[in-house]
């Protein structure tokens, strides 16, 4: 209504009113979207009714789902096992050792299934086989194995006793070798030692020298090459048969550790390789596992019939 003493001007609004109106309005908004903020989030929300998280945050191009996982196929090829071939059988039955080696495919083939455990018809704790492995942590069973056949090399010095057959004869071969290359003959300075005779000559070693350098220098009884015929210890015999200690500094025994292995035969303990065999160097200790396996291990550098094999150190008894 018009002001009676003002009728061409409009009446003023309490600024009071104005300002509750004003509070009213705004609480009015806010309500307003605070409802449609929370019908907005039922709409999105997810299991439990909890607001679900926006898939595809704005300006970012999201992969569709897969709906599905391609299939995976393996193929897995098991391993073959070599002792499972009629020829690895029929070997085995022979006895004949360098034909079981060849029927798996030569010495590297050998060593790589029995390293790998994938030769369960090799036993290298067989003292009757030349892959036989005798170190201070695996005895001989028994420890009173002997030999069944024994012969005597061409060349030896007296009391050096036998080998086994086939040993003897390859160091037959070794020696006429050395001989024809300049350096000399080999002759045997000690070979096959039975139980009793080691134990003489490892309680001598201890009396001289004490425990700790007498099981460095000689095998307990049922611990020793020596005890499988397979082990020769060899001297020079180039103008006169020389002693074992001084064969390492010879023109033959430089020939050996080079050529040896192709007449079967390995050095056992050389220099560096004491915390693995646990023996002092023994440059006059050749020990016998025919040619197959000989040339694998010369081709393939290895020191010690341990890491051959694939077998653990054994720098000390264990007990």
């Amino acid at each position: 209504m018009a002001d009676p003493r003002h009728p061409t001007r409009a009446r003023r609004m309490d600024p009071r009113v104005t300002f509750r109106l004003f509070v009213i309005l705004g609480l009015a908004v806010a309500l307003i979207g605070a409802l449609w903020a929370l019908a907005d989030g039922s709409a999105k929300a997810g299991p439990g009714g909890h607001a679900a998280a926006d898939p595809k945050p704005a300006g970012i191009t999201m992969p569709e789902a897969a709906t599905s996982l391609p299939s995976v196929q393996l193929h897995a090829t098991p391993a073959a096992n070599p002792c499972a071939q009629a020829g690895v059988q029929q070997a085995l039955a022979s006895g004949g050792d360098d034909a079981v080696v060849t029927a798996f495919g030569g010495g590297a083939a050998f060593r790589d299934a029995v390293a790998a455990g994938n030769a369960p018809c090799i036993d290298l704790a067989d003292p009757s086989r030349d892959w036989v492995v005798v170190n201070k942590t695996r005895p001989l069973n028994p420890v009173t194995y002997a030999p069944t056949s024994l012969g005597d090399p061409a060349l030896s010095v007296d009391g050096a006793g036998s080998l086994r057959s086939d040993t003897a004869h390859a160091l037959d071969q070794l020696s006429a070798a050395a001989d024809a290359a300049g350096v000399g003959s080999i002759a045997l300075a000690s070979g096959y030692r039975s139980y009793d005779t080691q134990v003489q000559t490892y309680s001598g070693q201890i009396a001289q020298f004490g425990q700790a350098q007498g099981d460095a220098l000689s095998a307990r009884p049922g611990h020793s090459e020596h005890q499988t015929g397979l082990a020769a210890d060899v001297v020079s015999c180039a103008g006169g048969c020389g002693d074992i200690d001084s064969f390492g500094s010879t023109s033959a025994g430089a020939w050996v550790a080079a050529n040896g292995w192709q007449y079967g035969f390995i050095v056992r303990y050389v220099a560096g390789q004491t915390p693995v065999t646990g023996y002092d160097p023994e440059p006059w200790h050749l020990r016998y596992i025919g040619v197959p396996l000989a040339t694998a291990y010369h081709d393939g550098g290895y020191v010690t019939l341990e890491q051959f094999f694939g077998l653990a150190a054994a720098p000390a008894y264990l007990g």
